[in-house]
């Protein structure tokens, strides 16, 4: 038998190599480097970050020469091999695949449970127990997600042009 790949998948590679599409994913695996070389030099730290075309953001306590010595160094390191860094375990796309896998699961305990209260209450325990299958399958598929789609551990002609200091009114500084 001749399984067809859908369409989209076939396509996909040529998607996440569009360059805006591509330029993102490098920076999302920047940010994640840069943000794993901030916690190997002050672990604890609360730091989070965003990615975009433009580039990303390091929010949290961190001063502009360290952040600049931990991105040139996260740069460094993707570039002669180690993209593993780009993969980050508190990736937002970890959480959306983790959402949308329990939420799907739940619905799909619901369908058809009737329009009474005490007909949903009955089914609950399937959906708790669906929504919990699907989050242990989420891990997994969030990591592959990332490292396949919304990262990319390969800078290419990636660099930096600067970082630009931006401080919070009352919580101290946050840099981008």
């Amino acid at each position: 038998m001749d399984v067809k790949m859908p369409a989209l998948l076939e396509r996909l590679p040529d998607l996440l190599d569009y360059p805006p599409i591509s330029r993102v994913r490098r920076n999302h695996g920047l940010e994640h480097a840069t943000l794993f070389v901030l916690a190997e030099r002050r672990s604890g730290r609360p730091l989070a970050g965003h990615s975009d075309f433009r580039g990303f953001w390091i929010l949290g306590d961190v001063e502009t020469d360290e952040l600049n010595a931990a991105v040139n160094d996260a740069l460094q390191r993707l570039n002669t091999g180690e993209s593993q860094l780009a993969v980050h375990p508190f990736c937002g796309t970890n959480l959306a695949t983790a959402g949308i896998l329990a939420g799907g699961a739940a619905a799909l305990a619901m369908f058809g449970a009737g329009r009474r209260w005490r007909d949903k209450l009955d089914r609950l325990p399937l959906a708790i127990s669906l929504a919990t299958l699907a989050l242990i399958f989420a891990q997994p598929l969030g990591m592959t997600l990332q490292r396949e789609v919304t990262t990319s551990g390969v800078p290419g002609a990636l660099r930096v042009v600067r970082i630009i200091p931006r401080y919070a009114a009352k919580s101290g500084p946050t840099v981008c």
